[in-house]
């Protein structure tokens, strides 16, 4: 299937827009990171619970020191010196299996969390319109399952033990200093507004890199995923631009490098700042507190249980002071997660659908007074997902205006008429690949939206002028329409699809990779996987978009011949440009400006004299020769 008939409004709608990068973050952000918390409740209480344990150890060692020098070394003790010496060493080990603890905890909760925010989201897209993934960068997407889900969890595992563990530390080590001297934890506290301040003013600045960086990496992403795959690829070489895209590549890649310097030196900056204030109050400490030990007013001890605790106490002071950074990193993450999970999908099943019935027979389709316009970009996507670009606002136009046909039961529809006339739209209708804006569509005279999506999908097969196989096996392309196929069933699919000879004599076989997107077979040889891919499902519908368009004609008459197959006691609506096909119609509609101009048999059109004759004269009129005699001379496959 090519680009839909408004396909060039949509490239046309693109500017430039960078206010991505200058959005906040939702109401309810917080409480809805807890949803995701609930699930592991007792795994975060003994996380920290760990935490809290790992910040009274903090305390227990310069404690520990203080009694070694002042009750053991001053006063001769050996054996109070060697029991303190092996407390210290039990401390130290216990210190080491809670370390051990906490990171299993801390890794159960980070990847638990990064499963259930990837399958949501996976499963969300999933269930995404076509106009989405037409909108959305395939690198922007990639980039939310991966780097923003990442950094998502980190929430509720790096940034909340990091506050908890700090918090219970600092507390517990400003307890202890006061109660060792006031005066020189006074003292030390003096520089703390020099914590303060800088920290506001860094935290707010590193948000913005923060975000940024986010959305230079998610455009470079994108950028890699179009031009490494084979399209892309067989595109910049045919056209002899490699220089080019490196030179795009490589200006992305160095607003990325510039932008981390820029995040890098800030935290750098910061960080320097801070620990030469801690240094020059740890100065301040030995400098006071010295003199008093000097004039007897000090213990030794305690002034170095002092002076350590007190560059234990800068530290969580120093991380303290970056938690606004690594919190507002978190929610941006989740910020950008949610955005997402957000946006609603424009074709849902109804809470009441029912299936479609199973008569065994084919049913009839028909549109009734059907009116359509495609979404804008707003109620589709996401400014965000477009990494370079964002559509205008302004609604489309409407692409179909009242469009009323009916295709009989076991019968043969073939649209035709001039490109951009809305034919490929009328068969997104039939598949609900989009919803109508007016009117119904029925399927043996059920409302196709009063249908569930599973059985929707099980009465209609489609194939497209460009047939996409996943980089996987002959046998897993096939069995993706039906998992539960024999290889039986698979052999005759390939038969009926005119294949089987060619896939038979590949070393392989069934095991052949197709390579990315089908690439290492012939465009015939992938129309009629295809096409066998349909047969193997069975559906009582087919709609075929353009199936032998761009083919040569030994690869068209064997696809013609395997679409005889397709099409027998099925509804089928056929985007037509061979005559044969054309003929062999049971109703012809010929559409032009989203209306249907005329309707009838080839002859009876022909007679009239109106577009379709046009049509015969300048497109189909010299196939007719041809299509007496190729399929008839084309060498079986």
């Amino acid at each position: 299937m090519g680009m839909p008939d408004n396909g060039w409004m949509v490239m046309m709608s693109f500017r430039r827009d960078n206010s991505v990068v200058k959005e906040r973050l939702k109401a309810g952000t917080v409480r809805r990171i807890a949803g995701y918390a609930r699930p592991y409740v007792r795994e975060l209480v003994l996380f920290l619970a760990l935490n809290a344990v790992a910040a009274v150890i903090v305390v227990a060692n310069p404690l520990l020191l203080k009694a070694i020098i002042d009750r053991g070394i001053v006063q001769h003790r050996t054996g109070l010196v060697v029991g303190l010496a092996v407390a210290v060493g039990v401390l130290a080990l216990f210190d080491a299996v809670i370390g051990l603890a906490q990171r299993w905890y801390s890794a159960r909760i980070g990847e638990g969390l990064i499963y259930d925010l990837r399958t949501q989201v996976f499963d969300h897209v999933q269930r995404m319109p076509v106009a989405f993934f037409m909108r959305a960068q395939t690198g922007s997407l990639v980039s939310r399952l991966n780097s923003d889900v990442i950094g998502a969890q980190r929430a509720l595992t790096t940034t909340l033990s990091s506050v908890v563990s700090n918090v219970i530390s600092l507390i517990l080590v400003l307890v202890t200093m006061l109660v060792l001297s006031w005066q020189v934890t006074l003292i030390a506290l003096v520089l703390l507004p020099i914590f303060i301040f800088p920290a506001k003013w860094v935290g707010r600045r590193l948000q913005k890199i923060s975000r940024e960086q986010m959305q230079l990496d998610a455009e470079m992403g994108s950028l890699m995923t179009e031009r490494f795959n084979v399209a892309g690829a067989m595109l910049a070489k045919l056209y002899g631009r490699p220089e080019e895209e490196s030179a795009m590549f490589a200006g992305r890649a160095a607003r990325v490098r510039d932008i981390g310097v820029v995040s890098g030196m800030y935290g750098r900056v910061f960080f320097t700042a801070l620990t030469l204030v801690a240094s020059l109050a740890t100065a301040m400490v030995y400098g006071v507190g010295g003199s008093l030990v000097v004039n007897g007013s000090f213990q030794l001890g305690t002034l170095v249980a002092l002076a350590t605790l007190l560059t234990r106490m800068y530290g969580p002071l120093t991380a303290l002071s970056n938690v606004h950074v690594d919190v507002m990193t978190a929610l941006v993450s989740f910020d950008r997660v949610f955005e997402v999970l957000d946006l609603p999908p424009m074709v849902a099943e109804k809470p009441d659908a029912t299936p479609l019935p199973r008569t065994g027979e084919a049913p009839a389709v028909e549109f009734d007074d059907v009116t359509f316009r495609y979404p804008a970009a707003a109620e589709v996507s996401l400014a965000s997902l477009e990494s370079i670009a964002r559509t205008d606002t302004a609604p489309s136009r409407e692409v179909l205006h009242g469009v009323d046909f009916r295709v009989e039961p076991g019968g043969l529809t073939a649209l035709v008429g001039p490109s951009g006339a809305g034919k490929t739209t009328i068969t997104q209708l039939v598949s609900r690949l989009y919803d109508v804006t007016d009117g119904v569509v029925r399927i043996d005279g059920q409302d196709v939206r009063d249908a569930t999506l599973e059985s929707l999908r099980d009465a209609i097969g489609v194939v497209t002028q460009d047939a996409h196989l996943f980089h996987d096996s002959i046998r897993a392309n096939l069995v993706y329409a039906r998992p539960d196929a024999t290889d039986e069933e698979l052999v005759e699919a390939l038969r009926a699809a005119q294949i089987w000879d060619l896939v038979a004599e590949m070393p392989d076989g069934l095991d052949t990779v197709v390579g990315d997107r089908g690439y290492r077979l012939s465009g015939g040889e992938k129309q009629r996987l295809a096409i066998a891919r349909l047969l193997l499902k069975a559906p009582s519908v087919v709609v075929l978009d353009e199936a032998t368009a761009h083919l040569d004609s030994e690869s068209e008459a064997a696809v013609q011949r395997a679409l005889k197959t397709a099409l027998a006691g099925r509804t089928s609506i056929v985007i037509a440009h061979r005559l044969s096909t054309i003929r062999e119609a049971d109703q012809i509609l010929v559409i032009d400006d989203g209306r249907v101009l005329e309707r009838g048999r080839h002859d009876e059109l022909l007679d009239r004299g109106g577009l379709y004759a046009e049509l015969y004269h300048t497109q189909f009129a010299r196939q007719e020769r041809a299509d007496d005699v190729v399929p008839a001379a084309a060498p079986q496959a």
